[in-house]
């Protein structure tokens, strides 16, 4: 399966990779309009942790032996058959917050609403996900992990 890969050395703290992502997934698909209008309706499914000069992003691993999977009590979150992506049936989703308590990795967050869980979903549809393909020193990577 081909996961997002993160370089910290290359990591600059930027934020495009945030940026990208709350475009990505806002019902326009273009920067103003998400941000003057959508803002408030999309959490970044990447989040640019920074403390000094170091900086890193941080998304959802969709880890084998996903924890959150197994602690989501609806089943809402789920791994996609074909892409093996962990990937979250907002629908069915209810807020308990289970996923977020056992995330090892820190990458699920309450959604806009405060209702509905919020992580990445590798932009299902893309080829590559818009994270990836917009960070300008190229820490963020699209790998295969064996």
């Amino acid at each position: 399966m081909k996961r997002i890969m993160i370089h910290e050395q290359y990591c600059v703290g930027c934020g495009l990779c945030e940026v990208h992502c709350l475009v990505q997934h806002s019902r326009s698909k273009k920067i103003i309009k998400a941000y003057r209008e959508q803002r408030d309706e999309i959490v970044p499914a990447v989040q640019v942790e920074r403390l000094g000069y170091e900086s890193f992003a941080l998304q959802c691993r969709h880890c084998d032996d996903a924890l959150c999977i197994e602690a989501c009590m609806t089943g809402a979150l789920y791994r996609d058959p074909e892409t093996g992506a962990v990937l979250c049936d907002t629908d069915r989703c209810v807020g308990c917050w289970m996923c977020i308590m056992v995330c090892d990795a820190g990458a699920i967050r309450p959604g806009p609403d405060g209702k509905i869980a919020s992580k990445c979903d590798l932009c299902s549809g893309e080829e590559v996900p818009v994270c990836v393909e917009n960070c300008p020193n190229e820490a963020l990577v699209l790998e295969d992990e064996e």
